[in-house]
């Protein structure tokens, strides 16, 4: 994880103000969203909700899954044309409701916020919560997220 940049603090009136020396870098090349990726998917690892579905359900073998997460968001952030598939039907057998939706683009949404700043790292939060729209959508449609 990357150290916080340092900051200078301005008091006025009961006002503060945060002028950062290092902003955060936008998402400009591999080695950055393999950061993302890798960072984002070590808190899914870690979180309640999230871990049991991923490790527990899925048993997903992270090995070969990270390669082609790197391929995916590069495609989508980068440009790059490598990720070859189809990842909503991989999705249709978990046990997913709109909760677990609402927690991968918040985990996701401040990954990108703790790690980026800038246009591309905008981008990234659009998609990310565009996909789980989609999919909790998809996955409505066909019944997978009703309660009876």
């Amino acid at each position: 994880m990357r150290p916080l940049p340092p900051c200078r603090v301005q008091t006025t009136d009961r006002l503060v103000f945060i002028t950062m020396l290092n902003s955060r870098p936008d998402i400009a090349t591999e080695a950055d969203v393999r950061l993302l990726v890798d960072t984002f998917y070590a808190k899914v690892n870690h979180d309640a909700l999230l871990d049991p579905v991923f490790n527990g359900f899925a048993h997903v073998d992270w090995p070969r899954h990270l390669p082609r997460m790197y391929d995916f968001w590069s495609g989508l952030l980068l440009g790059t044309a490598r990720y070859q598939g189809r990842p909503f039907p991989k999705h249709i057998p978990l046990p997913i409701d709109a909760t677990h939706f609402q927690r991968w683009v918040a985990l996701f949404q401040a990954t990108v916020d703790e790690l980026f700043a800038g246009p591309t790292a905008a981008e990234a939060k659009l998609r990310g919560q565009a996909i789980a729209q989609v999919f909790e959508a998809r996955l409505r449609e066909r019944g997978s997220l009703s309660i009876l």
